[in-house]
């Protein structure tokens, strides 16, 4: 297939993707850590997204405690923190005990390897890239990777059946470490800014372990319908990025540095939050922000105010 519109893979992820994906369990640490919904709905695991308190500079040691301290129940690390620390010095086998220590787990990390490059010498260095990134994570007993299509957020666009064979290797590199790269949506690329194209390219490699990690702003940023989401089963998407955003700037305007706590903005979050949890299964709600004024503030007051305003709005869809 070549020049698949984005009508063509909303449509064909309409219709398959409900029974493509297989998933992928998540820690028993997590786990017994869950907030249970309503009935036979779904549950919710509360993350922290380093990039939230990423401002104040603190590195992942500082990061990994303040998750801990605001109570949350997960960390979403980027994995330029943890090389920098290991590259300093730092023992992986202490950080890992340190993890564990207080009681959280990783359920992703954020890394920006050019796996889906065009060009074959950059998407074989982003493939090597992806692996050491991988690698970096498993150490720590991490489980998941986010994967967005950097190298690829230009012109031209991408046939989409050729990104699933990019992210097929991906997710191969992933089954030798241990480690599920979440294909992640961008909602500012010119490639994979839709659901749609996202789903279609993880149901076309064909893997069992082929999953989305969409983000409530980016959603927006990229033009997808959050009713969109009923689409995908609840093995399709582990990791939902939470967050908010303001009615101004437009759409076409808008940037990261507007994204606010769930609640504060605009964003359909309850309508996002119900779809979930009627899908089932369990997910990883990560609070990801950009905001500058949140970077001038004490990170582990950031980090609580957020975790409460996460809970206030998992609060909605309860017993509903």
């Amino acid at each position: 297939m070549q020049n698949i519109s984005r009508r063509q893979a909303v449509a064909q992820a309409g219709v398959l993707v409900g029974a493509a994906f297989s998933g992928v369990s998540i820690s028993s640490r997590a786990a017994e850590a869950t907030l249970p919904t309503a009935n036979t709905g779904g549950s919710f695991v509360y993350c922290l997204n380093t990039a939230t308190i990423r401002g104040q500079k603190l590195g992942i040691v500082k990061e990994i405690e303040v998750t801990a301290k605001a109570g949350y129940q997960a960390i979403e690390p980027w994995v330029g923190a943890i090389e920098t620390y290991q590259k300093e010095g730092g023992s992986m086998p202490d950080l890992k005990r340190r993890i564990a220590d207080l009681g959280i787990s990783i359920e992703s990390a954020i890394g920006f390897p050019q796996w889906i490059a065009d060009d074959d010498a950059k998407r074989a260095q982003g493939l090597e890239r992806a692996r050491f990134e991988m690698d970096l994570i498993a150490q720590l007993g991490g489980k998941r990777l986010a994967a967005p299509p950097t190298g690829a957020t230009d012109l031209p666009r991408l046939d989409l059946l050729k990104a699933a064979e990019r992210y097929r290797a991906l997710l191969d590199a992933g089954d030798q470490i241990g480690v599920v790269p979440q294909l992640e949506l961008w909602g500012f690329s010119k490639n994979l800014s839709r659901l749609g194209e996202c789903a279609c390219v993880a149901i076309e490699t064909g893997h069992p372990k082929a999953c989305v990690l969409p983000d409530i702003y980016h959603l927006y940023k990229g033009g997808s319908d959050a009713s969109s989401l009923r689409l995908l089963s609840r093995n399709a998407v582990h990791v939902l990025h939470m967050n908010d955003y303001p009615a101004d700037p437009p759409r076409e305007k808008i940037d990261d540095s507007y994204r606010v706590f769930p609640g504060d903005g605009v964003a359909p979050v309850t309508e996002i939050l119900r779809i979930l949890k009627e899908n089932g299964g369990e997910t990883v709600l990560s609070l990801e922000l950009f905001h500058r004024k949140y970077w001038e503030m004490d990170p582990t007051e950031i980090a609580r105010a957020g975790l409460e305003k996460m809970k206030a709005a998992v609060a909605k869809v309860m017993n509903r």
